[in-house]
């Protein structure tokens, strides 16, 4: 479609209005959540001598399984510098493992120790405490609908293959 000389076509304006602030604006919305989540998580992370990558890690290993250093940084959502340091720390502690790679002896594997896979079960309620607090008034179809929406997103933007 040609735009006759002197028309510019208008765009919508979608930058929040007044008293809207960023209410409607889902990255936003998603961030004050998780930041929420890991601050309800956090004091008893602590008082277990984690952290919040520390949980993220043995929560990712726990249930997928051994992983690369490059797969956890991804899926425990941290930069690969905390990463390593996290990662430092978990081996120092006998909670996870770093195994030279079957396939590639330059790739290191993390796996999880018995000391953390107990450690695991530990903080494990009060994560999900704390996940099932974030649904309070949501019906259980309301919640399935919110997690396939976000795994849709998930997908819609993933860069890696975990």
């Amino acid at each position: 479609m040609r735009i006759p000389d002197g028309q510019a076509q208008q765009q919508p304006d979608t930058t929040p209005q007044a008293g809207e602030g960023l209410s409607r604006f889902a990255p936003y919305l998603i961030n004050r959540i998780a930041r929420r989540y890991n601050q309800s998580v956090q004091e008893s992370v602590t008082s277990m001598g984690l952290t919040i990558p520390k949980m993220r890690v043995l929560a990712a290993l726990a249930t997928m399984g051994k992983l690369t250093v490059n797969e956890l940084t991804v899926v425990a959502v941290a930069e690969q510098s905390t990463m390593s340091r996290t990662l430092d720390q978990m081996e120092r502690d006998a909670l996870i493992q770093r195994l030279v790679s079957e396939n590639d002896s330059r790739v290191r594997v993390v796996v999880i120790t018995p000391a953390g896979l107990t450690a695991y079960h530990k903080v494990w309620p009060q994560m999900t405490a704390a996940e099932d607090a974030l649904f309070v008034g949501l019906s259980p179809q309301q919640r399935e609908d919110f997690l396939s929406t976000l795994s849709q997103i998930l997908q819609n933007i993933r860069q890696n293959d975990v």
